[in-house]
């Protein structure tokens, strides 16, 4: 069920400890707060499913793999759902590892949570500290060993909190998943944390740190690259100070800044980073679409679609990132697109194209429907001619006939959606009316009196009651405003508190509008900060000149970024975008990991040999064919991204990394595509010429394509020489 073990054996210089205390772990399956709403109002977000299997599934998966032993499920809102799941499932039938839930109806915070389970007595010793929306394949042994050294030399050092290196954007000040900029202060040296604060007012322009972190420090490193994966490795000590302080509620905002700013007690949180393995934790709707995407391009592995604790279904995984059920019906004539997902028993009608999204089990999908970068969870009826983009769709909805969802919208289960009804993008759909009381992001997220939801006190008093029943009840209280979601339509349209819409962009699964995105990255260009020599200020580093960026980050940051840029390119080909739109979306990403346009230019050009690359052909001629067409299509694509001869020159070496390592079979037509690229002038003359010149006191192994395309570079020598003699 779960995947192979890695660092199960646990870091320790006392055999008889490893004996009498097994390695414990508390999950909390309560996300006490109200991001997920109106779906969470219904279901428990633990529950949710991710890529077709609900996220405690991965986090569950991960503690096993890890080596933890012992597992305390807290269970609060919606507690039932969860215990009946974990009943229902493999999870405590495992060996060698041990889930037990502990239940509450009253807890508000983790804080109260981390209380309950002091009272209990079951923590004895070192514990790992997590959230059941966790999705991770870090090994815990090295993160164990340097907090059970730390603790030996020092008994203060109560808390190591795991961290990975993520670039914020610039522009929108958040990180890849949607999360705000984190500003973190960490002694180089002792890998000590400081400094914390992931609520700065970017109005101000600064951060402002206590002159005394300098006092005994002969350095101090200032980040805002750090991205904070939840993952804590506490020791017992955390549980008996939540107890002795009620103010205690939110695990970073009071806690952690709480201990940090407290110089009477004296207790310490370290960091440990991570580099070459995947953590992150689901926060929000953005971060739901961006480690989806994750796991459908296998960083997560061994947590991928095609691993056995998804259950019995044997998925596949397909050319392109495309995983399918065995048991799906697809017709001939309907396209099933890159990083696609297709769960069983699901039927797909004519001519429906769906690309970038996940279908779950049992879904209807009609004729003529178009699906791209959307989440349809289980037994979705959609019927033919309807238009769904960047979208989540719970189950048993139903969209009639000529329904269009627009970018960011989310229908909460059974919702129906009337014929040729347009549901505006970001709405937030539930046949459930939306609570008076906008509760804060701190306070329990399930249906009970305590959300104010009005005119449906049937189901106040019922959190644990399943979809049918508040189907059932809905409709014998006759709520459901038919013409609010168009004729045969069945729910209620939530309406966006005051200042919401800018929460909204900012944390969809949709991507940044282009006309939002041209907004603020003029508004960003107009603020930038420059140091005095005209290069940007760096982001993050020391307060002395050292710098301990490390290799495998950079070339993970880069295979991350051109694995965006891919994406994005694909489903330009698919719905045939703008080019205007395609270079909005790609100058995001760019801002969004640091990049150089070269850099951009090479992972276009990339995708663009890909591309030609699965063409369907049986010759290097018909190869070069395929390719000369996605050239003339997307040249002007890249051609934005090619301001100078330097960069030409990058991508001519760009393709010649291709044709030796990842792309072989272009090989023998390298001169034959060169000249394409110059014969549609995305390449100029003086780059190639430039390039062979550098290749010349170059090893023969470096002169492979130099050679190959002599006859091509001579023929634009000879042209050049009589252009100058007849001048």
């Amino acid at each position: 069920m779960g995947a192979q073990k890695k660092g199960a054996s646990r870091a320790s210089e006392d055999p008889e400890e490893l004996a009498r205390v097994p390695l414990q772990a508390i999950l909390l399956a309560d996300s006490f707060t109200t991001k997920f709403r109106p779906i969470t109002l219904e279901r428990p977000k633990v529950l949710l499913p991710l890529v077709n299997a609900p996220m405690i599934s991965y986090t569950l998966a991960w503690l096993e793999s890890a080596g933890v032993e012992e597992v305390f499920v807290f269970c609060c809102a919606h507690s039932k759902q969860v215990i009946t799941y974990l009943d229902n499932s493999e999870w405590f039938s495992q060996p060698n590892f041990t889930v037990t839930t502990i239940e509450s109806h009253d807890s508000v915070s983790a804080g109260d949570a981390l209380r309950l389970i002091y009272e209990r007595n079951v923590i004895h010793g070192d514990f790992v500290l997590v959230s059941g929306d966790t999705v991770s394949n870090m090994s815990l042994t090295q993160v164990l060993q340097e907090h059970k050294e730390r603790r030996k030399k020092d008994s203060n050092a109560i808390m190591t909190i795991v961290i990975k290196r993520s670039k914020p954007s610039p522009i929108t000040r958040q990180s890849r998943l949607g999360t705000d900029e984190l500003f973190m202060a960490v002694d180089p040296n002792t890998k000590q944390l400081l400094y914390y604060e992931d609520k700065a007012d970017h109005a101000k322009g600064s951060i402002y740190l206590d002159k005394l972190l300098l006092a005994d420090k002969s350095s101090i490193s200032l980040h805002n690259d750090k991205q904070d994966c939840y993952i804590d490795i506490c020791s017992p000590e955390v549980l008996s100070l939540f107890t002795d302080n009620f103010d205690y509620q939110h695990l970073r905002r009071h806690f952690l800044k709480g201990l940090l700013l407290d110089d009477i007690m004296g207790y310490k949180i370290f960091t440990h980073e991570i580099h070459s393995t995947y953590a992150a934790r689901i926060d929000n709707f953005r971060s739901y679409d961006t480690i989806s995407k994750d796991i459908i391009q296998r960083w997560t592995y061994p947590l991928v679609p095609d691993v056995k604790f998804f259950g019995d279904s044997s998925t596949k995984l397909e050319r392109q990132g495309m995983y399918r059920a065995s048991d799906i019906g697809q017709s001939r004539s309907a396209q099933i697109g890159p990083f696609t997902v297709i769960g069983n028993g699901t039927k797909i009608g004519d001519n429906t194209k769906i690309s970038n999204s996940v279908i779950g089990e049992g879904c209807s999908i009609g004729p003529n429907v178009s699906i791209e970068g959307s989440y349809i969870w289980d037994n979705v009826t959609i019927e033919d001619g309807c238009k769904l983009r960047h979208a989540i769709v719970c189950d048993g909805v139903i969209m009639k006939s000529g329904a269009v969802l627009e970018s960011g919208v989310v229908l909460s289960f059974k919702v129906v959606i009337g014929q040729q009804f347009i549901v505006p993008s970001y709405s937030k759909v539930s046949l459930l009316q939306q609570p008076i009381k906008q509760d804060s992001d701190e306070e329990l997220e399930y249906a009970d009196n305590s959300t104010g939801i009005a005119e449906i006190s049937p189901l106040t008093h019922a959190p644990d009651i399943s979809n049918g029943e508040i189907a059932n009840q809905q409709q014998e209280t006759q709520c459901w405003p038919t013409s609010e979601l168009g004729i045969g339509g069945a729910g209620y349209v939530w309406s966006v508190c005051e200042g919401g819409h800018d929460e909204e962009w900012r944390h969809s699964v949709a991507p940044i509008p282009a006309e939002k995105l041209a907004e603020v990255i003029q508004a960003a260009e107009d603020d930038l900060d420059v140091a005095p020599d005209g290069t940007s200020l760096p982001p993050s580093g020391e307060l002395k000149p050292d710098s301990n960026d490390s290799d495998d980050e950079e070339y993970r940051d880069g295979s991350y970024f051109e694995n965006e840029v891919e994406a994005t390119f694909l489903r330009a080909v698919d719905e045939n975008i703008k080019v205007e739109n395609v270079v909005l979306e790609v100058n995001s990403l760019r801002l969004s990991y640091n990049k150089q346009t070269a850099y951009c230019a090479g992972a276009i050009f990339y995708s663009m040999m890909k591309l030609a690359l699965e063409t369907a052909h049986n010759s290097a001629v018909e190869l070069v064919q395929a390719t000369t067409k996605v050239i003339t299509k997307w040249k002007e694509l890249l051609k934005y991204y090619l301001s100078d001869i330097d960069e030409e020159i990058e991508v001519i070496m760009k393709f010649e990394d291709m044709c030796l390592e990842s792309a072989k079979e272009f090989s023998p037509v390298f001169d034959k595509i060169l000249y394409q690229l110059y014969d549609q002038e995305v390449i100029q003359e003086e780059a190639i010429l430039r390039w062979d010149d550098e290749k010349r006191d170059a090893d023969e192994s470096d002169r492979i394509f130099v050679r190959q395309a002599e006859t091509f570079i001579q023929w634009l020598r000879e042209a050049s020489e009589e252009e100058d003699e007849e001048e």
